[in-house]
C-alpha cells in the first residue's frame, strides 16, 4: 500500500493529481474552504489572535484547500496567516506563493491543522479470520490476489482486541488502524497550540463492518484495491481510536451545520427582488446540501483534537443538535 501509493511510481505522485479521480468536500463546493477558514478564525480567537497563525493542510492534494482557505480569511487574519501545504507530490505550478509546499507538517506551531481524507490513505495491514478461527495477515500481490499470511500478534493483536475484535467466523476482517492512531497522534503534536481535525469516511467500535471496507478507485470509479500504482487504495477510518484525550467526535452535517453551511433553500421573494442572487443563493445551497447529506459526505468523521485551547466547535455542534 504504502509504495503503490506513494512509491515513485505511486498513485499519489501522478500528474494529474487526486481530483483527477475522485471528488473529495473540497472539490465539491468552495463553501467547504469557507467553513474550514472560519473556523479558523474562531481557532484565532481562541489563541488571543498570535502574531502568526498556522493553517496546515495535511494531505493537500493540489493545493486546493489552502488556496480556498487563504482567498476566504478576512484581510486581517490572512495577513497573520501562515498557509502549509503538505504533500509528498511536487508543488504544482501557478499555486499561491503565500503558501508554503512542505512533504511533512512543521513542528511547533500555533493555529489548525486539517487533515481531509488523509487518514484513510495511511497505509495499514488487513486482518483475515482464518478456516481454523486463527486471525491471519493477508498478504497481496501486484496483482491483487490475495492469501492468508502469519498470524496477527504484538501490538497490532492488542489493537484489535480493544478496537475491532473478530468473532471466530471464517472470511471476518478487519483493519487494523494502529499505523493511523500513530499517524494521527504524531500529526497533532506538531502544534504547540490550536486544534487538529481530521475528517474522513469514519466507523466505530459498535458498528465496524464485518468485512472491512478496503478499495481502490480510479477515473471516479470503484474498482479493486490492486497495489500497481494505478488507483487509489484506501480504507476508512476507525476515528474513534484515533481520538487522543480531550477530543470530541462529530459529524460533518453538525460540524459544517455549526460553521454556517446550511442546505435551506432562500427565500422565494429573492427572486422577485433580486433574481441573480436568488439563483446564486439556490445554487449555494444545493451545494451545502450535498456537502452535509445523511448517506453522503454529511455522513462523514470529524475528529476535533484541542490542544491547548476550547474546542471552537463544541458549543455551536450542541446547539444545532438541539434545534
Amino acid at each position: 500500500m504504502e509504495t503503490a501509493l506513494y512509491g515513485p511510481e505511486g498513485f499519489y505522485l501522478r500528474p494529474e493529481g487526486p481530483a483527477g479521480h475522485f471528488r473529495t468536500s473540497v472539490h465539491a463546493s468552495p463553501l467547504f474552504a469557507g467553513a474550514v477558514a472560519r473556523l479558523l478564525c474562531r481557532v484565532d480567537e481562541a489563541l488571543d489572535h498570535p502574531d502568526e497563525l498556522a493553517f496546515v493542510d495535511l494531505g493537500a492534494g493540489r493545493g486546493e484547500l489552502t488556496a480556498g482557505v487563504l482567498a476566504a480569511l478576512p484581510p486581517d487574519v490572512a495577513a497573520r496567516a501562515r498557509a502549509c501545504a503538505v504533500e509528498r507530490a511536487d508543488r504544482p505550478a501557478g499555486l499561491d506563493p503565500r503558501i508554503e509546499w512542505c512533504a511533512r507538517p512543521p513542528a511547533g506551531v500555533t493555529g489548525l491543522l486539517f487533515a481531509n481524507e488523509w487518514l484513510d490513505n495511511v497505509p495499514l495491514e488487513i486482518a483475515e479470520v482464518a478456516p481454523d478461527g486463527s486471525v491471519r495477515r493477508v498478504l497481496v500481490r501486484d496483482d491483487g490476489t490475495e492469501s492468508l499470511g502469519g498470524t496477527v500478534e504484538g501490538a497490532d493483536a492488542s489493537w484489535l482486541a480493544r478496537w475491532w475484535p473478530l468473532a471466530p467466523e471464517p472470511g471476518l476482517r478487519a483493519e487494523i488502524g494502529l499505523p493511523r492512531d500513530e499517524a494521527w497522534a504524531a500529526a497533532a503534536a506538531t502544534l504547540t497550540r490550536g486544534l487538529a481535525v481530521a475528517v474522513d469516511y469514519a466507523h466505530d467500535r459498535a458498528g465496524r463492518p464485518p468485512f472491512g471496507t478496503l478499495t481502490g478507485f480510479r477515473a471516479g470509479r470503484e474498482t479493486a484495491p490492486v497495489p500497481d500504482g494505478t488507483c487509489d487504495i484506501t480504507a476508512h477510518v476507525a476515528l474513534d481510536a484515533c481520538a487522543l484525550p480531550g477530543a470530541s467526535l462529530l459529524t460533518q452535517r453538525a460540524a459544517l451545520h455549526a460553521l454556517g453551511v446550511s442546505g435551506g433553500r432562500p427565500p422565494l421573494s429573492l427572486a422577485s427582488t433580486d433574481p441573480a442572487a436568488y439563483v446564486r443563493a439556490l445554487a449555494q445551497a444545493g451545494e451545502a446540501a450535498e456537502l452535509t447529506a445523511a448517506g453522503g459526505l454529511g455522513d462523514f468523521g470529524w475528529l476535533a483534537q484541542p490542544v491547548g485551547i476550547t474546542d471552537p466547535l463544541l458549543v455551536d455542534v450542541a446547539d444545532d443538535e438541539e434545534q
